[in-house]
């Protein structure tokens, strides 16, 4: 059988660093969309630098009553919130070394009010970085595939109707994976290490890795994928 990766994530909000890293290093992203919600993660919120600190930019969404929905069933709840979110972005980072050179494609996924579902929302934005940072990884959805069974039996299940012959996982999915299913079905199980990732200049010290990748897109433009993992092997 030829040999295939893939990940199995939820999708994120304007991500950081290494959620692309996790794209870029496998055959097939795919995003966990039809599992529940959940609150105050990250979702619909990433953060950036301020002169003042860090700061959570958040898509509000409806959630009242609506304790099981799904990721793909989430809406957002106030149609401005892109507009918010540029003019801050604006406001912090538009003496970026690179932020004209970027600005019209954040700005066009940003002021456009029209698009209502959250999963759709970070698909988008998503497609958008994996493009500006030449990741041509494939990038689908769970919902696409019939899955059963709890957490790691849904992610074997991914893996066989991918044709998946090795699966990355992010280190917190450490807590409920069982590693024994994975290697019954001949499925290799590798962990990503999300540790020794150089720092690059930002505007606002100290350095902070932990922020959405446009920091890094702002700040070093085409030379942003030197400050990433996998595109030196």
């Amino acid at each position: 059988m030829e040999s295939k990766k893939i990940a199995v994530v939820q999708s994120n909000y304007i991500p950081w660093k290494g959620y692309f890293d996790l794209i870029n290093l496998v055959d097939e992203f795919i995003l966990f969309d039809d599992m529940q919600y959940t609150r105050r993660d990250w979702r619909n919120r990433n953060k950036i630098i301020t002169p003042d600190g860090l700061l959570w930019l958040t898509i509000p969404v409806l959630i009242k009553g609506k304790y099981n929905q799904k990721i793909n069933e989430t809406r957002v709840s106030e149609k401005d919130w892109g507009k918010k979110h540029w003019e801050t972005i604006c406001y912090y980072y538009s003496k970026a070394k690179y932020f004209k050179n970027y600005k019209q494609y954040f700005e066009e996924l940003f002021m456009d009010s029209k698009v209502e579902f959250l999963s759709l929302i970070n698909f988008n934005f998503i497609t958008l970085i994996n493009k500006l940072l030449g990741i041509k990884t494939k990038i689908s959805w769970s919902s696409e595939y019939n899955l059963v069974g709890d957490k790691t039996k849904r992610l074997i299940d991914l893996c066989k109707q991918a044709n998946a012959t090795e699966y990355i996982s992010g280190p917190l999915a450490k807590s409920y994976i069982q590693e024994g299913f994975f290697s019954e079905e001949n499925i290799k199980l590798i962990w990503m290490d999300y540790t020794g990732y150089p720092e690059y200049k930002q505007l606002y010290p100290p350095f902070e890795h932990g922020v959405s990748i446009i920091d890094l897109i702002f700040n070093e433009g085409p030379e942003a994928t030197r400050y990433m993992k996998s595109f030196h092997p």
